[in-house]
């Protein structure tokens, strides 16, 4: 299961909306997309939503996993090591 998320991983998305990845879908916000923007190697912690139904355009009912952006860390670099 994946739990931390990168800009990279996500596709390095340029628009907020919601995606399908192989966990389940994701939504991102304008805020979110701003952090990647200004730290392109941030990390956010997916955050999964209530279960509920989806129907298709058959009728049929699919049960997906739903996921927001939590929070997120920035990667330690050699200047922001402890010493």
């Amino acid at each position: 299961m994946v739990n931390k998320i990168t800009w990279q991983r996500a596709g390095g998305i340029t628009e907020p909306g919601r995606y399908m990845y192989t966990f389940g879908w994701l939504t991102v916000t304008p805020n979110d997309l701003a952090i990647w923007k200004q730290f392109p190697e941030a990390s956010f912690t997916l955050v999964e939503l209530p279960p509920h139904g989806e129907e298709l355009d058959d009728g049929e009912a699919v049960h997906a996993e739903e996921f927001h952006l939590g929070t997120f860390e920035l990667p330690m670099t050699a200047e922001h090591q402890p010493t």
